[in-house]
């Protein structure tokens, strides 16, 4: 027997079976028959599938784990429209799950699922296919999905579909995406306003709300609030707002009012439908919290003009406004603040509201428990007390400063810059800054110096500036180590904040101590940097330069090489020599500690007296410094003293202006080496006498007092020494090469007349080779010796 050819191979039967009913009685049988090539079946299968998700989530999440939804997905493109209407009934109800919609998302449905929302598809498909697109919008990821696969235009035309579950799932969808800016600027202008405003007038109130909410997020956009007002939108609105059939629908429609309020023609467009009217309604309606704050909101957003304070001053809306900060409910309370705050630009309103005891009852709301109301109040407290004197007392008397020096610890940054605000309104009476000042007010501005906000660190320098007007507020700061921080401000580029930080440097800069601390955070380098920028410099950092110089001669001096008639040298005055700008300059202190040098000493100036010492001495014994470390202190100028008591002894008794100055100039050379001959100037020893001085005291730093061998430089600086603790008063200026000279400015006339000219005349006193002789300035006498 042969084999048999292909030929010869069986053909299939032709022949087809009648149809046969056929029954699953298990899920994991229905969803094998998703995949089944008859078409009844699969048709009959997604029916099953679909009554069988809609009985609970466990059975979702069952068809999820037996693989049910990966046919599905592609059962929605069949081309049998029964298949495609049936498999979306079954993805659409599933989708509802949250562990469907985290598989879903790693499947690419969403653009088969847009595609299908043609007008030309089944009303049922689009029922579905949008419940599902509304079950997937939750999810960040998958809303990006629907935007960029062009989901927005179908969903907005379907917002018109005459069947309502499908307007509802489209218009669930589209309130989902307008979360996010893009879509809701998308939807004006794909046209989605008007279809949105139709579902105003809907018979079901869940797409009323929906559609409200939905203008709510999109009407945040100046243009959506045009095209609002463009299409009778706010005429709407109010319907709404007049009709109490809507009053579960006030609360929202309130909410898009307000933001509507920004706009002066949609402000006018109201006032003339007699919204104001019916807003203040709304605010006197008890026992509805949630729409009288919407609608204390919407007239804060009113008196965002002035013409509008003006009006709802007249209808006496501060008794209103204060009534309502004594409600019980949060939202309202926080919203009367917020329009208290807005009404508080009307002078005539922040009388009023003081009269009405509203600023006792704002205080009252500094304790309260919830953050954002605490926002609100310290807000109303800031704009009340701004420029307005008889308020700020008016906080004080309620004790609020108190409350508001500890709301600079919080945690918000509106609270915090809103605290320090009012502090600063307040503090420009003396009365509350000394009691501001007691509840530790510098103390708790320190941290705030160190924010990362805006508006925190504006109000918080410029509350500074006002609080430390007085030295025991600047020590404060000092020993709170508030003034590196506020030192570190001159870094920013914000120049509101920089102006405050300079001026708040400007008012620390008046005592020393504090000067000298700023100095060694850098200050005065940071500052160099700001008046050297064309886009940075002001007349605040320029004050603030000039404040530290003034406080901090010494650097004043190795700066501008200038010290005038009213800056007065004191004890620890010390010559580090020229300084180029924007190098640090170190302390007397950082100096002393460096290694002997072959560089020029610092000469320093101590004038401090026998019993200063012994006052000082006794200090630190009755406070003991760790053993540690021992307090630096500077080297006793005995020489110094003695001089100073030569010069109140012999000069102050002379009457005569020319004789004290000729008598000083000749006190100084005597100790400094006598008169030297221009000619024989090379042959002075100046320079050996130095080193040898610094070599014995194994020091950079010498006293002025123990130079014996001086020149300009040095006879000038003593001279000045003298001449401040003498009231005589005269300039200190540093020339080229080791030059330097003191200015005087005389009148000339008979002394013994006691006669004067009227004009003064500036003179140089000469230190070095004619002692006493005054060279008038300008003249080529006084030049020469300025001179090389």
């Amino acid at each position: 027997m042969g084999k048999k050819g292909k030929n010869e191979r069986k053909t299939p039967c032709k022949e087809t079976f009648e149809p046969l009913p056929f029954e699953g009685k298990t899920p994991a049988t229905i969803v094998l028959l998703l995949s089944s090539p008859e078409e009844d079946i699969i048709v009959k299968a997604c029916e099953a599938i679909h009554i069988f998700a809609e009985k609970g989530d466990e059975n979702k999440v069952c068809l999820l784990g037996l693989g049910a939804l990966g046919p599905l997905c592609q059962l929605i493109t069949h081309i049998n429209k029964l298949i495609r209407r049936n498999a979306f009934m079954a993805l659409g109800i599933m989708a509802n799950n949250g562990d469907v919609r985290i598989a879903l998302k790693q499947i690419d449905v969403i653009p088969s699922i847009i595609d299908k929302l043609s007008l030309e598809e089944d009303v049922v498909v689009h029922e579905f296919a949008t419940l599902c697109l509304a079950s997937l919008s939750v999810d960040f990821v998958c809303k990006a999905q629907i935007f960029d696969n062009k989901g927005l235009p179908p969903l907005i035309q379907l917002l018109s579909s005459p069947d309502p579950d499908v307007s509802k799932n489209s218009l669930e969808t589209i309130f989902n995406l307008v979360q996010d800016h893009q879509s809701h600027l998308a939807v004006r202008e794909l046209g989605g306003i008007p279809p949105l405003l139709d579902l105003l007038k809907s018979d079901f109130p869940v797409i009323q709300q929906l559609a409200l909410k939905t203008l709510e997020n999109v009407t945040t956009d100046k243009d959506a609030r045009n095209t609002l007002r463009e299409e009778q939108g706010f005429e709407k609105l109010m319907d709404i707002l007049s009709n109490m059939k809507f009053r579960d629908l006030h609360a929202v429609a309130l909410r898009v009012v307000a933001n509507c309020m920004s706009d002066s023609e949609s402000l006018q467009l109201i006032q003339n439908a007699g919204g104001l009217t019916r807003l203040m309604e709304f605010v006197l309606t008890p026992n509805m919290p949630e729409i009288q704050s919407n609608a204390v909101k919407c007239i804060a957003r009113v008196a965002q003009s002035s013409e509008n304070r003006k009006l709802l001053h007249e209808q006496n809306v501060e008794k209103v406004f204060v009534e309502l900060l004594s409600v019980a409910d949060i939202s309202v309370k926080t919203a009367a603040c917020q329009a208290v705050s807005a009404m508080s630009f009307h002078l005539a309103s922040k009388d009023s509201f003081r009269d009405l005891g509203g600023i006792p009852a704002v205080v009252r709301l500094l304790s309260n428990d919830s953050l954002v109301l605490r926002e609100a109040a310290t807000q109303a407290l800031s704009k009340l007390t701004h420029s307005n004197q008889l308020n700020a007392f008016a906080v004080y008397k309620a004790e609020g400063h108190e409350i508001l020096v500890q709301q600079l610890y919080g945690s918000c940054p509106r609270t915090v810059a809103n605290s320090a605000a009012t502090l600063g309104n307040m503090a420009g009476q003396e009365v509350i800054r000394c009691s501001v000042l007691s509840h530790g007010a510098i103390q708790a501005l320190v941290e705030p110096l160190k924010s990362t906000d805006t508006q925190v660190l504006i109000n918080s320098t410029l509350c500074l500036a006002v609080l430390a007007c007085n030295t025991e507020a600047r020590a404060e700061l000092l020993s709170a180590r508030g003034l590196h921080p506020l030192v570190n401000l001159l870094q920013t580029y914000d120049k509101e904040v920089l102006h405050n930080a300079c001026w708040a440097i400007n008012v620390c800069a008046r005592d020393v101590p504090t000067a000298v601390e700023m100095c060694k955070f850098g200050a005065l380098e940071m500052l160099q940097q700001i008046n050297q920028s064309v886009t940075r410099r002001s007349s605040f950092s320029r004050l603030a330069m000039i404040s530290l110089l003034n406080f901090n001669l010494s650097v004043k001096y190795s700066l501008t090489g200038h010290l005038a008639a009213t800056d007065v040298i004191s004890e620890g005055f010390y010559d580090a020599g020229k300084v180029p700008a924007g190098q640090r300059i170190l302390t007397l202190k950082e100096l002393s500690e460096q290694p002997v040098n072959e560089q020029r000493p610092i000469i320093v100036v101590n004038t401090a007296t026998g019993k200063k010492k012994e006052d000082d001495k006794q200090k630190d014994e009755t406070q003991p410094e760790p053993p540690t470390e021992k307090p630096w202190k500077m080297m006793d100028d005995v020489s110094l003293q003695i001089l100073l008591e030569k010069a109140k002894e012999f000069i102050i008794p002379l009457s005569d202006e020319r004789e004290q100055c000729a008598c000083l100039a000749r006190l100084v050379s005597e100790a400094m080496g006598g008169a030297v001959e221009m000619e024989k100037m090379h042959e002075f020893p100046w320079v050996l006498h130095l080193s040898e001085l610094k070599f014995q005291l194994q020091s950079n730093v010498v006293p002025i007092g123990l130079i014996r061998r001086g020149i300009y430089c040095h006879r000038a600086l003593l001279f000045k020494c003298l001449a401040d603790c003498i009231r005589m008063s005269c300039t200190l200026v540093r020339g080229e090469y080791n030059r330097a000279w003191n200015e005087l400015v005389l009148f000339n006339g008979n002394p013994s007349g006691n006669e004067r000219s009227s004009k003064p005349c500036c003179y140089i006193v000469d230190l070095m080779h004619q002692p006493g002789s005054l060279l008038t300035a300008s003249t080529p006498a006084a030049v020469h010796y300025q001179t090389i």
